[in-house]
């Protein structure tokens, strides 16, 4: 007896695999909902990165430096094996925003090229804006603005002068969040933005104190994921992974 034929149709050439199940240690739901997958990617590195400057949306620069276009690339290439061979319950992305600075503009480019998608610019998910700080290291703020930076940080309710507070941002990007979950669920958006702002989507996400929001590690091109479901209890899937080291 001839054996059966497999008429199972073959995954189109180049398209990612089945998606796989939840895997073990995911967010625990008791339901089959799905929901809209963010991939928060950091800018790569600035002569500001380097500086350790507060570098906000008050002015579009820096570009990226050599650094920051390599670590820009292996972004890319980390953010292409999302859906593929790493986190294979998450959708392949289908979409990539990035706030309008121009880190972000470049870091996103190369994202975009490497996925064959088009940018769209959305500044609700650009920096914070620091006011009259912006430019200025830690130490020059402490200078002219004596006890104000550390409060910023941790109590995050105070502006820089004609800057944004902590606060301001988390409820900058929870209407960003917000918006993405409303444009559909069982999708991957890519969005390409910066420390506070990333650090800010995480702790509404899980619902932390914007106090505790600085504690965490958000390096330059890192990527973090979170998944947003309709009825809130939203997972934290990745927090600040490095793009460097992961190439297949």
């Amino acid at each position: 007896m001839s054996e059966p034929i497999d008429t199972t149709p073959a995954d189109p050439v180049g398209s990612p695999p089945a998606r796989a199940p939840r895997p073990s240690g995911a967010g625990v739901r008791f339901d089959e909902e799905q929901p809209v997958t963010v991939v928060l990617v950091r800018h790569g590195q600035t002569t500001m990165t380097v500086s350790r400057g507060y570098s906000g949306s008050g002015e579009p620069g820096p570009p990226l430096d050599e650094t920051g276009l390599r670590q820009a690339r292996d972004a890319a290439d980390l953010v292409d094996r999302v859906g593929r061979d790493l986190w294979g319950d998450i959708p392949y992305p289908s979409e990539i925003i990035a706030s309008p600075m121009v880190r972000t503009q470049q870091t996103g480019a190369i994202i975009a090229e490497k996925l064959g998608l088009p940018v769209r610019t959305d500044a609700t998910f650009q920096e914070a804006n620091f006011g009259e700080w912006q430019g200025l290291t830690a130490e020059q703020i402490e200078e002219r603005w004596p006890g104000q930076l550390e409060p910023w940080h941790t109590k995050a309710d105070l502006r820089p002068p004609g800057g944004e507070s902590i606060e301001d941002v988390g409820r900058r990007l929870q209407r960003g969040l917000d918006a993405l979950l409303a444009g559909g669920v069982d999708r991957t958006v890519v969005v390409v933005s910066h420390a506070v702002s990333i650090r800010a989507a995480l702790g509404v996400t899980m619902g932390a104190q914007p106090s505790s929001w600085s504690q965490l590690r958000v390096a330059p091109a890192s990527v973090s994921i979170v998944r947003l479901f309709a009825d809130r209890r939203d997972e934290i899937a990745v927090v600040g992974v490095p793009s460097e080291g992961w190439s297949s």
